[in-house]
């Protein structure tokens, strides 16, 4: 799950993260109250959506002029951003931070995630602060740092060293090096107490004051941990998700929106990414991944055909299902009446493999209903192809 950056920011000022003073802006209205009460002498005013490139997009405005702001948040609130991450849809724009400016120094870039190669939680840190960091490491991938953290011992102040030795802080601005081991020590407690998948702050910068703030922030939950964290819950924006993904997550499905043709309900997140990468390899596009799990039943199945038809996109679909936790002749059940109670107006090809998988295709070829029964994956691949066309 994302927040918003002044989401991210409050957890950061929880944690000891210095940031600039902000506020969530909602109106022009509170706009107005709020420079009054923020009285700086550089206002900034920054849209709020789940996307990077909102400065590039025209989401940020900066200001010295306090009476400037009220048409700045007019002029943004209920605007589409279109950014290299939003696709050329855009996100609506619902709320806005508005903080003061900073006396900018240095730009620094700090993040902390889980390393998939060890396990261990990684700080990653590069003087090329302000930038993407995929870039950075494409070219000039000698300008990042990585510092990985034994979980079981948690951070030590040598591990804070290393990454600012290593930025060249001792040369940059020594004055920051002990607030920065302390800043590291608080992100590592945000990230482990908060069961955080990301934490990120880009630009991280050294004033003029020689302090250290927090300008942006980008803050991500793995959502295995959130019944754990009630507050982060409350963060959660459905503005900014997928609608069919709301409803899958209501019906406990894991579903995608993807660009493609195809509709794809499978059992088992492998077996859903193997599914999609065969239909590609037949020569159209998966138009979702979604996984009913391992134990799918008829109002499960009910649940996917009405998500999957809702998408305009959808031509066709494809039911791959492999029997092991529940046998393919209850799988093939729970198609048929699911398929009687939803109308299903696109091709179906169901292909079933496992336990009693020949008894489910059986009951799915006289069931009267249309469809097309496959035990080959690949011959499966082929038939909703054909049906539906390769994808343009």
């Amino acid at each position: 799950m994302n927040v918003h950056e002044f989401q991210a920011k409050s957890l950061f000022a929880q944690f000891g993260v210095p940031v600039p003073r902000g506020k969530e802006i909602i109106s022009p209205e509170d706009a107005t109250a709020w420079a009054h009460e923020l009285n700086t002498p550089v206002f900034v005013v920054k849209a709020q959506i789940h996307a990077g490139g909102r400065g590039k997009a025209g989401g940020v405005k900066i200001t010295k002029d306090k009476g400037a702001v009220a048409g700045f948040a007019k002029e943004l609130i209920g605007k589409t951003l279109v950014t290299h991450q939003t696709g050329p849809k855009g996100r609506q724009v619902h709320r806005l931070l508005m903080e003061e400016g900073a006396n900018i120094a240095k730009e620094l870039y700090l993040s902390i995630l889980v390393d998939r190669d060890t396990g261990w939680p990684t700080f990653i840190a590069s003087t090329e602060g302000g930038m993407e960091i995929e870039e950075v490491a494409a070219h000039t991938p000698e300008k990042i740092i990585k510092e990985a953290i034994d979980p079981a011992v948690g951070f030590q102040g040598h591990n804070g060293r290393n990454v600012a030795f290593a930025l060249g802080l001792q040369n940059i601005e020594p004055a920051v090096i002990n607030p920065f081991v302390k800043m590291l020590g608080n992100l590592y407690r945000l990230f482990m107490e908060k069961d955080a998948a990301l934490v990120e702050i880009n630009p991280l910068i050294i004033t003029k004051e020689k302090g250290l703030i927090a300008l942006d922030g980008k803050v991500s939950f793995d959502d295995n941990g959130l019944f754990k964290h009630e507050d982060v819950q409350k963060m959660r924006d459905l503005n900014e998700e997928e609608p069919l993904e709301i409803e899958a997550t209501a019906n406990n499905l894991n579903y995608v929106k993807l660009d493609g043709n195809i509709g794809c309900m499978v059992n088992g997140a492998g077996l859903a990414m193997a599914t999609m990468d065969v239909i590609k390899l037949a020569g159209s596009e998966p138009a979702n991944f979604l996984d009913v799990g391992g134990g799918a039943t008829k109002e499960t199945v009910a649940a996917g055909f009405r998500i999957l038809l809702k998408d305009p996109n959808v031509k066709g679909i494809f039911i791959n299902i492999f029997g092991g936790i529940v046998r393919c002749e209850r799988i093939a059940h729970g198609v048929i009446e699911a398929a009687k109670e939803v109308k299903i107006t696109v091709p179906l090809v169901v292909r079933l493999q496992g336990t009693n998988a020949e008894e489910g295709r059986t009951l799915l070829a006289g069931s009267g209903l249309k469809l097309e029964v496959a035990d080959d994956l690949w011959e499966a691949a082929q038939k909703i192809v054909k049906l539906t066309g390769k994808a343009a």
